[in-house]
């Protein structure tokens, strides 16, 4: 599993892409699908924030948040575009980082990407939760591109096109 910068400079452009899509509209917007403790998914939208490296989320204690600290598993898939079909998919693990500095530049973040002069009721029993990336697909004008850590300097890249999909291998990058 990779921070947000370690994927960055692994893998650049899908990086890029996966930033632009999140952030289509003025703030980061996403579903976030965990693992109930029944083993059922759990989807809900929540507003990711790529802030210092990292990709983070300020979540309300829910039943979401309930689901991650019992099985860290997520899945983040960005919301769909109007006019057209691209996407990007990650699926990684999450931790609970500790470190106050941090969430109050997470929270600092936030409240700029809403032009928000200060939180908002109860914005402070929010819990900072930091998604590590273990693979990412692209999808963009009908082809999707997948990568996944392989290990810490190897990441797997395939790309095929939708109507191609079994008929290509992916390959190793270093």
């Amino acid at each position: 599993m990779l921070s947000w910068g370690r994927f960055r400079r692994s893998a650049p452009d899908l990086a890029a892409a996966g930033r632009v899509l999140l952030y289509r509209s003025s703030v980061g917007l996403a579903y976030l699908g965990t693992v109930r403790a029944d083993g059922g998914p759990r989807v809900h939208p929540v507003s990711p924030l790529l802030v210092e490296d990292g990709l983070f989320a300020l979540l309300m204690v829910s039943p979401k948040l309930e689901d991650l600290l019992r099985d860290d598993r997520f899945a983040l898939h960005t919301f769909p575009l109007h006019d057209g079909e691209d996407a990007c998919y990650l699926t990684g693990r999450a931790r609970f980082p500790r470190d106050e500095a941090l969430r109050r530049s997470v929270a600092a973040a936030f409240l700029a990407e809403r032009s928000m002069a200060g939180p908002p009721p109860g914005f402070g029993q929010n819990v900072l939760v930091e998604l590590l990336v273990g693979t990412c697909v692209l999808s963009r004008e009908g082809e999707q591109i997948t990568w996944a850590a392989a290990g810490p300097h190897r990441f797997e890249v395939g790309r095929h096109r939708r109507d191609q999909r079994h008929e290509t291998r992916p390959y190793f990058v270093r």
